[in-house]
This record gives structure tokens, sequence and C-alpha cells, in this order.
């Protein structure tokens, strides 16, 4: 039977307090809706009453109709020399109106005397008196243990006292908090079984940070040691240097530790689930991060994909399809023959290439490395080398020569003026644009160009621009590579030009980006 672990995702209070976050109020309710689908079993919204953006969000709150998870309030016990009727904090989570209230209280006698400046024992009371009055009424209450393993080996007795007033005033779950993040996994191990040991009757929870680099295996140990509830936040989003990563460690909760802990086990959403809240919180997706990264499941060494393609489970440690993820094999100079045969078949081309041809592509993807372009992002210039090396390959126009002019002019106006020559069907164009840029002054002649014979080129647009310097200790004279990412609104392709002109570079790939459309449509 499966061991269930509850899982409360808090990207919307701790993971908002990330340096470069800032979340609207539609933007939290559309992570809600979409940690829902996912089926988390709560999600912290915020701090009612902290500030107008939170207020507004649990009023919309109210209004949601939710299928796996509840939303939950979060605040700390009453205040010193406070009745819980006084407070204005516990009045603010009473009015939000949510199920569940997340309480963060002191668990270490250092915290309670150097910080709250008051006793051990008006803490205590600060804990039961905060925790019965939501009990009664009618809330569940989750009690977050802060500083929880700091407080333990300072003075265990205390912060064990701390979570029986908790528990004791009907906290439904007791969670131990790394509040610093410095705290190893076989400290946590440790900590939690003998908490576990001295309280066998009380769930208990972890919430760990990731001050030491270690949150997502200081919360898989504090599971194994007997924890059913884990806290953290959608890839790893938070203060300093962030919380435990949900989309890592709920992967590692159901593929490797036999746990429950998603609704209905809807573990195929958790790639898109990441990648959109990434996307709403402006943040570029880590590529490299377990399970949902783009490149958690790419493979690039020739040996390697010689294997995966007699057997996927040689070089993956599960099916990428189980957290919504794919399989991709890269083009480099390491890239074998079995590489270009795989990426042939994923491009669905219809294409055959002798082993002659495929060495020879080969040859011409290391060469070009050598040179510092860079295939495995750039798939639409490797599809490019394929169909140029095509018995009959035609190219759809020919760059014959074109010129670029920046001037400043009196009024401060900086002018960008680009001038090409072209030959499409036998015919010699030659136009001129201005532009925002040099770029997008060669784009806007080159356009003018090939639009008469071309019109579907309007459907391709450029959707981003990247520069990247290969050898910076050339200065000013160093090689660049210029990736661009274009679309036609229903596909996607990015191309790459390499020079020591970034002008150059960036024509190169603009060329490509405008030949592939072409290419792909006249062999449709």
């Amino acid at each position: 039977m499966l061991k269930r672990v509850s899982v409360l995702d808090t990207t919307l209070r701790d993971g908002a307090q990330m340096e470069g976050i800032s979340f609207s109020v539609d933007d939290k309710l559309r992570i809600v809706a979409k940690l829902d689908d996912l089926g988390v079993a709560y999600i912290e919204g915020g701090w009612p009453g902290s500030n107008s953006k939170d207020v507004e969000f649990f009023q919309r709150a109210q209004r949601l109709s939710l299928s796996h998870a509840k939303i939950a309030t979060f605040s700390s016990t009453r205040r010193v020399g406070l009745t819980v009727d006084e407070d204005p904090s516990i009045a603010a989570l009473l009015r939000a109106g949510m199920p569940v209230a997340v309480i963060v209280g002191k668990s270490s006698a250092m915290h309670v005397t150097e910080v709250l400046r008051t006793t051990l024992d008006e803490n205590l009371a600060m804990i039961t008196d905060t925790v019965a009055c939501l009990v009664g009424h009618g809330i569940e209450v989750i009690y977050d243990a802060e500083h929880f393993f700091d407080g333990y080996l300072l003075n265990p007795q205390y912060t064990l006292q701390t979570l029986r007033a908790a528990h004791q005033a009907g906290a439904t779950m007791l969670v131990l908090c790394d509040t610093n993040g410095g705290t190893l996994p076989s400290a946590i191990s440790r900590i939690v079984s003998e908490t576990r040991a001295a309280l066998p009757e009380a769930a208990l929870g972890i919430h760990a940070h990731n001050d030491t680099g270690v949150a997502v295996a200081n919360t898989l140990a504090a599971v194994e040691a007997g924890c059913v509830h884990v806290q953290g936040t959608m890839n790893g989003y938070g203060e300093r240097c962030g919380n435990a990563d949900l989309s890592t460690v709920i992967p590692n909760l159901q593929l490797k530790m036999d746990c429950q802990a998603l609704a209905n086990g809807n573990l195929g959403l958790l790639t898109e689930t990441s990648r959109y809240i990434s996307e709403i919180a402006n943040l570029r997706p880590n590529p490299h991060a377990p399970y949902v990264g783009g490149s958690a499941f790419a493979h690039k060494a020739g040996l390697h994909v010689s294997a995966l393609l007699k057997s996927a489970d040689t070089y993956q440690h599960i099916d990428p399809m189980l957290v919504g993820n794919h399989m991709r094999v890269l083009v480099s100079e390491l890239a074998g023959r079995s590489n270009i045969v795989h990426k042939l078949t994923e491009m669905r081309l219809g294409w055959t290439l002798t082993a002659e041809e495929i060495r020879q592509v080969a040859e011409r993807i290391k060469d070009l490395e050598s040179r510092g372009y860079q295939f495995e992002s750039a798939e639409g210039s490797f599809e490019l080398i394929i169909r140029r090396a095509q018995p009959g390959y035609r190219a759809p126009f020919e760059v014959l020569d074109f010129i670029v002019l920046v001037e400043k002019r009196s009024n401060n106006r900086i002018l960008s003026e680009a001038t090409v020559k072209a030959r499409v069907d036998g015919q010699v164009m030659h136009t001129a644009a201005e532009g925002e840029g040099p770029v997008n002054a060669l784009d806007l002649a080159m356009r003018k160009a090939l639009m008469p014979f071309y019109p579907e080129l309007a459907a391709s647009q450029l959707t981003d621009f990247k520069v990247r310097i290969i050898d910076p200790r050339s200065a000013t004279s160093a090689v660049t590579r210029v990736a661009i990412d274009a679309s036609d609104g229903e596909t996607t392709w990015t191309t790459v030009g390499c020079s020591a002109n970034i002008i150059e570079a960036s024509f190169e790939a603009l060329i490509d980006s405008l030949e592939l459309p072409l290419l792909r449509r006249a062999s449709a």
C-alpha cells in the first residue's frame, strides 16, 4: 500500500519572497488553478491583511471551485501582550474565510527570549491560544515550527514542548522547519526520528530551505524518517537560495519512494505546471532542472544515443512521459551517426541518408562547431544542413550583398538603415529599409525583396534574439554567436549564425530563419 504524503505548495507566499518575483492577484489565481489541476493537497495563498493584494486574493479565492486543493492562509501566533481576540492578524485570518490556516510559531528558546523578548511560558501560551482559537472556528490548523532544527540542537526539551502545545490545542500537522536552511540530511533524519518517537501520536511535516543546496535531500530524508507532509515551492522559488523544489520532490516521492503525493496521480502534468509557473513569474525555466528541465532527458554523446535507440532504459532513469517531459537527442561535435539518424526520424522529413552522407553531415557539424556554431538548440539550422545536402537542393533566394548604416543624427535619434541585393527566381531585387536597429533593418529589407515572390513569409516573425560571446578574452574582436527564434504561429524554429562581426552573425541566422519555412512549404 502506498504511503500518503500531503503536499503544501507555498509558491504564492514563500516563493513570492524570491528576488525578482512579484505576482499580481490574477497571476496568483491562475497559479492556484494550475496547482489544483496537478493535484496538490494545500496551496498557501499568502498572509491576509499584510497588503491589499493578498486581501483581494483571498476575497476572490472564496469564489473558486477547486477539485483537489485547499487554500491556506498564513500568519504567526498572537502577538506578545495581546489576546487572540485583540490581535489584528488573527482577525484577518478569520475574515479570509479559508478552510486551512498555517500558523508559524517560535520553537527555538533563543528566538523566544532574544527576538520576541518574552518568556518561554508565554510563547507556549501564544501557540496554544492561537491554534485553539482557529480550531474553535472550524479551521484546520497546520503548525509551522520555525527554526525547529536549530532550536532542537540548543534545547530539545523546549522545542518539543512547543510542538506538544500546538498538537494538544488541535493542530492536525506539526511541520518541522529548517528556516535557515543550514541542516544536513543526516541531522534531519536523526532529529525527525527522535521527534517522532517523542510524539508518536502526532503527524509530522517538513519545510526545508536550500541555503546549503540540500533542501530536496532534506525533504526526502524527513519523509523516510516518518514525515507525512512536505512543503515547498514549484521550481524551488524562495528567499535567499530558495525552498525545496516541489518539481523534484514530488516525482521522487511518487516514482522512487512509493508515496502517493498527488491526488489521482497527476504526475504527467508536472513539467507543464513547472514551465507555466516560470512563465507567470517571468523567469526562464532552468533547463537542467531534474525531471522537468528541457535538458533533463537530452542526450548528446553518440555512444549514449546508440544505446538509447536499442533501449530507452540504458541512459534514462525513468520514462520522461511519466512527468510530462520528453527525450531529446542533441546534435553537436560529440554526436555520432546515431544522433543524426535519430534526428532525421524525429523531423519526419521522409528522407534516408546513405552511410557516406551521414558521415559527411557529421563532419560538417564538427567543422562548424569548431568555429563557434552550436546546433543543440538551433535545430532549424541543423535541418537546413540536411536539406542543403539533398540532391536537387535549390535555394529559394540568394543574397548577393548587403550594407548596414548606423548614424546618430543631430536630434540624437539613432538611424539604422539596411540595403540588400538578392536574387530571387532569376531577378535581382535591390531594396532598402530603416529599422529599430541594424538587425530589424536587415529583416525589413530582406522581406521587401522576398515578399513579392513569397507572400507566405508574412506569417513568419522573429520571436527572440540571443547573442553569445564565444571567447571573451578576445574582447571586442571575439567571435559572436547569434541565435534567432522564429514562429509562424503554429511551429517554431531556431537558427544560428557565427562570426567575429556581430552584424554578419545576425544576418546569417536571419537568412536561415527566412529560408527554412520556404523549404518546408515547398516540400510539403
